[in-house]
């Protein structure tokens, strides 16, 4: 059963599949579109697994992988 530790992973392989940078849609549709019945499966994931993609790029900020976000572009996630 997926975690919200695994959601880090998907959210950077989504934003790696788009080219190192990626709106929250995009991502939303890579993590659902590749992992649906994963999700489907999860138990409390399936009812929160957006918020939490969110607290995943938040994590992914912290480490120094995602970019931080400028004030004048808060649709998209970057690699560093």
């Amino acid at each position: 059963m997926p975690s919200k530790i695994d959601l880090q992973q998907w959210v950077l392989a989504a934003v790696k599949s788009n080219g190192g940078k990626a709106t929250i849609v995009e991502v939303s549709k890579y993590i659902w579109d590749t992992h649906e019945g994963e999700l489907r499966s999860s138990g409390d994931l399936f009812y929160t697994w957006q918020y939490d993609m969110r607290w995943a790029a938040q994590e992914l900020r912290r480490a120094g992988t995602f970019a931080s976000i400028p004030a004048s572009d808060k649709r998209h996630w970057q690699l560093k």
